[in-house]
């Protein structure tokens, strides 16, 4: 427990499954003061709002398509309206297309790059709007991937997109490090969500997925959770621009061949 973190205020998007619902659970049983943020599952939001409430903690849902600048900006004002004020943000909504890359529209690369990269960056903008105008030293999660690092056969636009919140988030740690507001990243590696529910979606898919990871196992959302935690609270005061790699052991392989083309391979030339 970090009791530094009790009557705080985060805002979590993507908050109704997955990484940012184990990080809402965790930052309500600190004590903190939780919005929640779905793009369509209001059921499930609201669940996990009424929960902590009945454990008597603070939260709210809020619909918001992260994408969408108006909606994004009205989501903040209702949670600065509710809470009063805003110490944590966390940019947790993601998605990700398995798309071979020469057959990837302009509109399927668009929206994976707007959700990750460009959500990502409304979020940073009016947490630090807010921190600079309450004068506070104000924390910023961004939730990664470890394919900020690992390059990965059709998700090159996925990787492009974390790549750019690894950046991103350093840039931004640079510029606002001297008053003391810090941004940093959480990269997991194959963690039990729903984005990467096909790939868990038989016994012998599981065990493929962890046979891979060098540790022996695929995570659970919570474990995220903690690392969020850590970093929303003074115990971590010291750290920014990092991004805190949570994968197994997964980045540790040199690399990752791609087989899909090897019989193809044979009828290429460089002449033509």
């Amino acid at each position: 427990m970090y009791n530094d973190l009790k009557d705080k205020v985060a805002l979590v998007t993507g908050g109704s499954s997955g990484i940012g619902k184990a990080i809402v659970e965790r930052f309500a049983k600190e004590g903190m003061k939780v919005a929640v943020n779905y793009h369509s599952d209001a059921e499930e939001a609201e669940k996990i709002v009424n929960k902590i409430k009945a454990q008597g903690g603070e939260a709210i849902a809020i619909k918001a398509d992260t994408t969408k600048e108006e909606e994004f900006l009205a989501m903040f004002k209702t949670t600065i309206d509710t809470f009063g004020a805003l110490h944590v943000m966390v940019n947790n909504a993601g998605i990700q297309k398995d798309i071979v890359s020469h057959e990837m529209t302009t509109e399927q690369f668009d929206q994976v790059m707007n959700v990750n990269l460009r959500g990502t960056f409304i979020g940073c903008r009016e947490a630090l709007k807010q921190f600079m105008k309450q004068k506070y030293k104000g924390n910023i999660i961004n939730i990664s991937s470890v394919h900020e690092i690992i390059p990965w056969p059709h998700y090159a636009q996925y990787c492009a997109s974390k790549g750019g919140v690894k950046l991103l988030t350093q840039s931004l740690a640079m510029e606002y490090a001297r008053v003391q507001i810090r941004i940093n990243n959480i990269a997991p590696g194959s963690v039990d969500t729903p984005i990467n529910a096909e790939n868990f979606e038989t016994e012998e898919k599981k065990k493929g997925a962890e046979d891979f990871v060098p540790m022996g196992y695929v995570a659970e959302p919570e474990e995220m959770a903690n690392i969020a935690a850590f970093l929303a609270s003074r115990e971590s005061k010291y750290i920014t621009g990092q991004t805190i790699v949570s994968d197994g052991g997964l980045s540790l392989y040199p690399s990752h061949r791609n087989w899909e083309y090897d019989e193809l391979a044979a009828e290429f030339t460089d002449e033509i």
